[in-house]
């Protein structure tokens, strides 16, 4: 019979190596099962600056910020395991976790999987994702250098994204649906200081297409409902198209198992117990999401 954990955390981004953290410092037994790399959205980010307790003046990433958070739970014990989770039953006592390499058994379920990026939701972009198309500046950055790039939308991972993107593109075109930025008014004075970046107003991508690689798009205006076709520039052949607006919980295999809203976001309750304590402080609430982005967790008794 396989062990049973007191807690077992699924996910290893901030929520899940915080909520592990605090379960290994409870002397509770702990397994973080977590698919692919530690940080989830977060090791996808090039620069931080805001998050509580970072040294100041200091250059911070996702991927340093989370090896610290991956060293701190694995000193106060969190076992780990790579595995991709399949199937879960979450009734009675003992809750099995059935994955790709094995089962798992724990009297608590901490869901801390988070989010992926929302698709953009134009003709053409599922065919030319990884071929001009993406949803992670950090990733793909160095592939349009001196190339030209289109970011959409408004937010402030957009427009992050879309500054560090000028390190690499010679010009950078953020592609609004409305007619002013989202963004925190520290992120928005920035980005309009950038002479790289320019701005695209009251826009959405209505499709986008090329002979095997990204090479026009079409654009709506939505309050004139003019079509406009961008092509890339000759001597280039090409150019890129990033996304940034919104994410999509990771939380299919528990549907039926666990309350959910229309989003498919799961709602948490307040508790002032130990085990609930082991979570993170990222809930379903009306708060921001720190760092813009939404990280969701829940304990499962």
């Amino acid at each position: 019979m396989s062990k049973i954990y007191d807690v077992i955390v699924l996910g290893a981004g901030p929520a899940g190596l915080a909520a592990g953290l605090y379960a290994g410092r409870s002397r509770l037994s702990v397994l973080i099962i977590e698919k692919g790399q530690d940080g989830g959205q977060i090791s996808i980010t090039d620069e931080i600056e805001n998050y509580p307790g970072q040294v100041v003046d200091q250059p911070e990433s996702g991927p340093s910020l989370i090896a610290r958070m991956t060293e701190q739970a694995k000193k106060f014990g969190a076992e780990r395991v790579s595995d991709t989770i399949k199937e879960v039953s979450l009734e009675g006592e003992v809750k099995v976790l059935k994955g790709e390499k094995g089962e798992y058994q724990a009297k608590n379920i901490i869901i801390a999987t988070g989010a992926h990026a929302r698709p953009i939701g134009c003709k053409g972009e599922a065919e030319f994702l990884g071929r001009g198309v993406s949803y992670c500046a950090t990733c793909d950055a160095n592939f349009f250098e001196d190339f030209e790039v289109y970011v959409v939308g408004g937010g402030d991972s957009a427009v992050e994204e879309a500054m560090y993107l000028t390190k690499f593109a010679r010009k950078v075109t953020i592609i609004h649906r409305r007619d002013e930025l989202r963004a925190a008014k520290s992120i928005q004075e920035k980005a309009f200081k950038n002479d790289k970046l320019h701005f695209m107003w009251d826009t959405v991508v209505e499709e986008v297409g090329g002979d095997g690689i990204l090479s026009w798009m079409t654009v709506k205006n939505v309050k004139t409902g003019e079509v406009t076709k961008i092509e890339a520039d000759e001597d280039d052949g090409m150019f890129g198209v990033f996304g940034f607006i919104g994410t999509i919980p990771n939380s299919d295999i528990f549907k039926g198992s666990v309350e959910m809203d229309e989003r498919g976001y799961i709602p948490t309750v307040r508790s002032h117990t130990i085990r609930d304590r082991v979570r993170s402080d990222c809930r379903l609430s009306q708060r921001k999401p720190m760092m813009g982005k939404r990280y969701r967790s829940r304990s499962i008794q």
